[in-house]
């Protein structure tokens, strides 16, 4: 089972860091997940031995992103557990990862190219952090606007 709790988590990564394991960590809501996401979780994956996805709560979904969650906490979840590159899901509360960040303290910290290095949160606790290339017209506001545009116009 890929999805563990903040405090499991945390024992299992200082574990896999004794035996010189780099964790990669990323975060989002990947609320409808598609190609974008896989290139940026398969890139991310890259960077170090064991990549960690954060997946916000969908009350936090809610607060950040009006009309969203579309996709519930729990399909994200399974969703983003069936990929080969992803090794653990964890799932937070709050509107920003900073305090997840902070409790399992991973050796790279990535978020997509929409962000800028120095804006991208928890990047003071991380030794490296990176902000990987967008694809152009790949995203879930993308996809939905899409949809709307096709089935209801």
């Amino acid at each position: 089972m890929k999805l563990k709790d903040k405090e499991t988590l945390k024992e299992l990564l200082q574990t896999l860091k004794k035996q010189g394991k780099r964790v990669v960590f990323t975060n989002g809501c990947f609320d409808i997940l598609h190609a974008g996401h896989v290139s940026y979780l398969r890139e991310a994956r890259s960077l170090g031995d064991v990549l960690v996805v954060g997946v916000n709560s969908d009350e936090s979904v809610r607060r950040l992103k009006p009309k969203r969650p579309i996709v519930p906490c729990e399909e994200r979840v399974e969703v983003l557990s069936a990929l080969e590159m992803v090794d653990y899901v964890v799932v937070f509360e709050e509107d920003t990862p900073y305090e997840l960040i902070k409790t399992l303290k991973p050796d790279v910290l990535v978020k997509g190219g929409d962000w800028k290095v120095q804006d991208i949160v928890g990047s003071d606790l991380v030794p490296e952090t990176y902000s990987l290339p967008y694809r152009e017209g790949l995203s879930t506001t993308e996809i939905i606007n899409r949809i709307i545009r096709r089935y209801c116009s």
